[in-house]
């Protein structure tokens, strides 16, 4: 008789989860019932900026396609209400002890392109100075090179050389998740467009950026990509080939480990299948799986030599004949958080043992 172990369909517990079994849904029950409206995860709110804060950006102003990026913060905070509580990483429901505070949504105030940026920045300024980890809900892609302005101020580049005082983001690593590569000088005469997101971000100082997903970009970003050494390229065909999808992948989880140093990590939920995120944006075939998306965030926050400042999830549009692209937003934006959660523990784990 072959004494064969069952296996589970879920990822296996870590050891600070292994008193866990049989409490899972209580915490839930608990926490949910103290739930408030307009919450991110249907969570009692607390005084932010708390551990972790929710930061509801509705920017649109630039989209070139598919509209209502502007609902998007609103339709994934609605919908996380309805995601689980339990993540595999973590020893205890969310927010496993830990402040999550959702804020107020950025007002839109700005009678300009220009203007309405400047006030994305001043709004993220608050959160993102290193006080919590931030969590961007969008919004168009456009707000990135904002996020990058308000990030300057964070204490990890403090130590920089920003003519005005502020750090510079050279040592800071971009890890973008995305259909579009973002990388055009300018589209239809705007260089502030969703389409030239991380070209503005390279323009703001960032060090590096690791591409995912990428399956739509014309021939002046092909070339941008071929020249300048900055910008490192996995393109989704490489990652989900039949042929060498598996080899690709390696490589892409080899170089999230290599990480040395800071990383922002930036969402577009259309580098995910269309089939997804039907709704977003500029939905395209061919895109990452869920799962891929997933171990993808596991591995960036796994990586001891990687310090992740914040993240954001952009170009979530409602869906009217269903909620999948928020969900699925929602999902994602939850898996961040559980990651960043857990790597918080880790640390609080090591420091006992060492006192």
């Amino acid at each position: 008789m072959n004494n064969v172990e069952k296996t589970t369909p879920f990822h296996s517990p870590g050891p600070r989860a292994n008193d866990y079994a049989g409490r899972v849904g209580e915490a839930d029950g608990r926490a949910r019932m103290e739930s408030m409206e307009g919450n991110f995860l249907g969570l009692a709110d607390v005084d932010g900026p708390g551990d972790v804060a929710i930061l509801p950006v509705p920017y649109e102003l630039t989209t070139s396609y598919g509209e209502g990026t502007v609902d998007g913060p609103q339709a994934c905070i609605a919908a996380s209400s309805q995601v689980e509580l339990y993540d595999p990483l973590l020893p205890e429901d969310l927010p496993a002890g830990f402040r999550l505070h959702t804020a107020p949504a950025w007002d839109g105030e700005g009678d300009s392109l220009a203007e309405q940026l400047a006030n994305v920045q001043t709004y993220l300024a608050d959160y993102l100075d290193g006080s919590c980890f931030p969590v961007v809900l969008g919004g168009e892609h456009g707000l990135l090179p904002a996020e990058m302005r308000a990030l300057r101020a964070h204490p990890e580049f403090a130590d920089g050389e920003g003519g005005d005082g502020e750090g510079n983001l050279s040592r800071l690593t971009l890890v973008q998740i995305d259909a579009h590569a973002d990388l055009r000088d300018e589209m239809n005469g705007e260089r502030a467009s969703h389409a030239c997101a991380a070209r503005r971000a390279l323009d703001e100082g960032v060090g590096g950026i690791i591409q995912v997903g990428v399956r739509a970009l014309g021939r002046e970003e092909a070339l941008f990509l071929a020249e300048d050494g900055r910008v490192e390229c996995f393109p989704a065909r490489d990652l989900l080939s039949a042929c060498s999808g598996e080899q690709g992948w390696s490589l892409l989880m080899a170089r999230i480990a290599d990480i040395d140093g800071p990383a922002w990590l930036t969402l577009d939920i259309d580098g995910l299948d269309g089939g997804l995120v039907p709704n977003t944006g500029t939905p395209v075939p061919g895109g990452l799986h869920y799962w891929q998306a997933v171990e993808l965030i596991e591995a960036l926050f796994a990586n001891p030599d990687c310090r992740v400042l914040g993240a954001d999830v952009v170009e979530i549009v409602p869906g009217k004949e269903g909620p999948l692209t928020e969900f699925t937003a929602a999902m994602l934006a939850t898996k961040v958080i559980a990651a960043h959660l857990a790597t918080l523990l880790e640390q609080r784990d090591k420091q006992e043992v060492e006192t």
